[in-house]
């Protein structure tokens, strides 16, 4: 299984990942990470913050954006190299999150491309925005 090389890769072109976040979810982030943050995991500390009640990491949501990279578009064997992120809103438990990458520029003599990432929850709100440097399989 490959994904897409830089020729077959056009700007504009984009790919999209969809996954309902649970409480699962959440815990087992925690637990790989070691993020144990009350603000995700204790609903009584959570009420007295900021937003009312327990929510997803960020990295979590941010995660959609490596699926996307890593499996849609460029695809497998795409190498991450660069992340720059925004946390705009926060994702909350059972929240369907969609992270969309669009290919903004190709550089073709580095056999690079910079990726807009934006992940919006289901009413369309944007929770992350940020731009990817990825190198798409040879």
């Amino acid at each position: 299984m490959n994904g897409l090389t830089m020729s077959q890769i056009s700007v504009g072109q984009s790919a999209s990942f969809t996954k309902t976040i649970t409480e699962t979810d959440v815990y087992m982030f925690a637990g790989v990470t070691g993020d144990l943050n009350p603000a995700h995991l204790n609903e009584e500390y959570a009420k007295n913050t900021m937003f009312k009640g327990r929510i997803a990491h960020g990295m979590l949501g941010a995660g959609l954006i490596s699926a996307v990279l890593g499996m849609y578009l460029p695809g497998p064997g795409t190498i991450y190299m660069k992340q720059d992120l925004k946390f705009l809103a926060p994702v909350r438990f059972n929240d369907t999150i969609t992270a969309t990458c669009t290919v903004k520029e190709k550089i073709e003599d580095k056999g690079r491309l910079v990726m807009e990432c934006i992940v919006t929850n289901q009413d369309g709100t944007q929770v992350i925005v940020g731009e990817a440097l990825v190198m798409p399989p040879k």
